[in-house]
């Protein structure tokens, strides 16, 4: 019998099963709040919306969501040096707030504030949770722990929208309140069934916050890298804005990044000859820290910035070119032939409106997909190798948007949702594996949060794409939506050959030296 077999739900102790829960509250808060959001950005002052355009939209969700994925590298560095258990509870004080905020606040300015808000808080969060996994599990039971785990994200992930499909029916602002009900739950489980598995804090010498600062810094690179790589980012953030009223055009954005390479790389021409040891930060050439991970990183945010588009663009498709009619007769039929009248009626006041199913019970069928097959995926692909897993299931992402450029109905929706999330509980669960597996016993969280380094690019290429082609092929622009899955196509395309490039060039070289 295999040692995949032998392994038993007892194996995983109660601190995992605690973090698990905590990670279902926290993805019912951000899911429900955040399935709707493209709906809610863009929906009309009248309906309770906020009425902004596609540009602002993809603004919003690809900057603040960068940031969100981008903040964990500080908070998990953190959270090594002074414990999970601390981080978990600041990040829980946050998040209670920031969400009800959400709801109250309607212009862009006080919206974006509210929105970082709710960033900042889940940040916190997120490399705590997947840290403690990563140290609670063993190299054994790593694979079906972080399969668990992607499960229960989408537990979180599916029941959450499913309220707010409800509650917005009677106010966009019990949307809020429900994801703020279910973060302050999770101060119960954090205070009586979490045991954090950190010992640092509690050391005899632990890291002064200097050092953690500059062991989190030297990972990928020296200070002026990060100054070089969040310029170019900024330029492209304000491109995505500015572009949509005319301030500016792509190409003055272009040729504002190629000037700021070309500064750079003159700097570090000037600077290197007199550059030492102990020369200020500002004064030194730039410098690459762990370079293959650093690839990984960017190689994994081409996957990111596809996978963000069943929540950035997906439901304003279903809600503007697809007819869902045929998805509700299905399921009504269906109900309906095993004696289940009263639910068939119940689902159909739930979840339309005006014949058609709400664009979020559409997209619900990731999570529900992935809550009943990630268990199985997980154990069928425990002995393959990361990166063959992660190829193929950006593989099938590929396969998952070309059915979406024929997206006019529910049922080819659908089937296009169902096929991505098999790509998806191949492609993710690995890579957080992969990154927990190659991390120092003692930076565990400080990697993941620098994993999700990957997932804020993702975001941030996301959003900005999502507005800019949603605006170009959407409603308001040629309505040739298919032209656009089809770009989306071709990128998840050119991701996966990059992770079969990176697999034998990288991985494997290194594996022979």
């Amino acid at each position: 019998m295999s040692e995949s077999k032998k392994i038993s739900l007892k194996e995983f102790p109660r601190t995992f099963w605690a973090v698990n829960t905590m990670e279902i509250f926290e993805r019912m808060a951000w899911y429900g709040f955040f399935a709707v959001s493209s709906l809610y950005i863009t929906g009309s002052v009248e309906s309770g919306g906020l009425g902004f355009s596609d540009q602002d939209r993809g603004v919003l969700q690809g900057v603040v969501t960068f940031f969100l994925y981008l903040f964990p590298v500080v908070s998990g560095a953190l959270a090594d040096r002074y414990g999970y258990k601390r981080m978990l509870f600041w990040a829980f004080v946050v998040l209670v707030p920031a969400y009800f905020l959400l709801g109250q606040f309607k212009t862009f300015p006080t919206f974006f504030l509210a929105f970082m808000l709710v960033a900042v808080g889940a940040a916190m969060f997120k490399p705590i949770v997947v840290g403690t996994i990563s140290k609670v599990t063993s190299d054994r039971t790593a694979s079906m722990g972080f399969g668990i785990f992607y499960m229960m994200v989408n537990i979180g992930g599916f029941l959450g929208p499913i309220v707010a499909g409800v509650v917005r029916g009677w106010d966009w602002k019990y949307v809020f309140i429900a994801s703020s009900v279910w973060i302050a739950l999770n101060f119960i489980v954090l205070g009586f069934f979490y045991k954090d598995p950190t010992t640092e804090s509690a050391s005899e010498n632990p890291r002064t916050l200097k050092k953690v600062l500059s062991d989190m810094v030297e990972v990928l690179g020296n200070g002026r890298f990060f100054l070089f790589v969040f310029g170019l980012l900024a330029f492209l953030v304000l491109g995505s804005k500015y572009t949509s009223d005319g301030s500016f055009t792509w190409n003055d954005i272009w040729m504002i990044s190629g000037g700021w390479i070309v500064l750079n790389f003159a700097y570090d021409a000037i600077v290197r000859k007199s550059a030492g040891p102990d020369t200020p930060w500002l004064l030194q050439p730039m410098r690459l820290g762990d370079w293959r991970f650093g690839l990984f990183l960017l190689m994994m945010s081409g996957f990111w910035t596809c996978f963000n588009q069943i929540f950035y663009t997906l439901p304003l498709h279903i809600r503007d070119f697809t007819d869902t009619s045929d998805v509700l007769t299905g399921l009504t039929n269906f109900l309906n032939s095993i004696g289940m009248t009263d639910f068939a009626v119940s689902l159909n006041n739930s979840m339309v409106e005006a014949g058609q199913v709400n664009p979020e019970y559409m997209i619900n069928f990731n999570a529900g997909a992935i809550i009943f097959f990630q268990v199985l995926v997980s154990y069928l692909v425990t002995r393959l190798k990361p990166f063959t897993t992660i190829f193929w299931g950006t593989m099938i992402s590929v396969v998952s948007f070309s059915v979406l450029v024929f997206g006019t109905t529910g049922w080819i929706v659908l089937a296009g949702i169902i096929i991505f999330s098999f790509g998806e509980m191949m492609a993710s669960p690995k890579a957080k594996e992969y990154t927990g597996r190659i991390a120092p016993p003692d930076k565990v969280a400080m990697y993941m949060g620098y994993f999700y380094w990957c997932v804020a690019l993702g975001n941030l290429f996301g959003g900005i794409l999502s507005g800019q082609l949603y605006a170009l092929f959407g409603r308001d622009g040629s309505q040739r939506p298919d032209i656009m899955w089809g770009i989306f196509a071709g990128l998840a395309l050119f991701s996966a050959l990059v992770i079969f490039l990176y697999d034998r060039l990288v991985i494997r070289k290194i594996k022979a030296g």
